[in-house]
């Protein structure tokens, strides 16, 4: 199947399996490995990526799913400097083991394309897809709330 889609803010038009996972699309296909696997249920948000602004779950997307649609991995977060949630999660130790931080900055991101200045509460909800072990979920939303109040802390398109 021929699909058309934009990738990190590139356009493709593919012949592809849209029966594949949009995870396993985006990590031997398009040779992006940023986007981790975890549970491979849909439970523990490792695998979110952003389309069209909206966090998902890769590892429940299928790739004929995403046929004229936007997506964003945590490549496409940056070019060549980190953003101002990148900063953040460092800032905060919200970045541990790095397995859940691309789903985390992925979720976080989504919901600052929604809410440039969510409350806590917000934040919560929007990072209840994500698991995180090891720094725990207080960093993680601190991380959150400085990049939103930070000057310049909007996601831009």
């Amino acid at each position: 199947m021929i699909i058309k889609f934009m990738l990190n803010g590139k356009k493709y038009e593919m012949n592809v399996n849209p029966e594949q996972r949009l995870i396993d699309f985006l990590r031997e296909d398009m040779g992006l490995s940023g986007t981790k696997e975890g549970c491979g249920e849909g439970e523990c948000g490792s695998c979110t990526v952003i389309i069209d602004k909206k966090a998902v779950h890769s590892c429940l997307v299928l790739v004929g799913q995403i046929q004229n649609k936007q997506i964003l991995t945590v490549e496409g977060l940056s070019e060549k400097e980190l953003n101002n949630l990148q900063k953040a999660f460092i800032k905060h130790g919200a970045v541990q083991c790095g397995y859940c931080t691309p789903g985390m900055l992925m979720s976080a991101t989504a919901l600052l394309y929604e809410n440039a200045h969510p409350s806590e509460e917000e934040i919560r909800i929007a990072m209840a897809g994500n698991i995180c072990r090891c720094s725990g979920y207080t960093s993680i939303i601190e991380a959150v709330k400085d990049a939103a109040n930070s000057e310049g802390g909007h996601i831009n398109d």
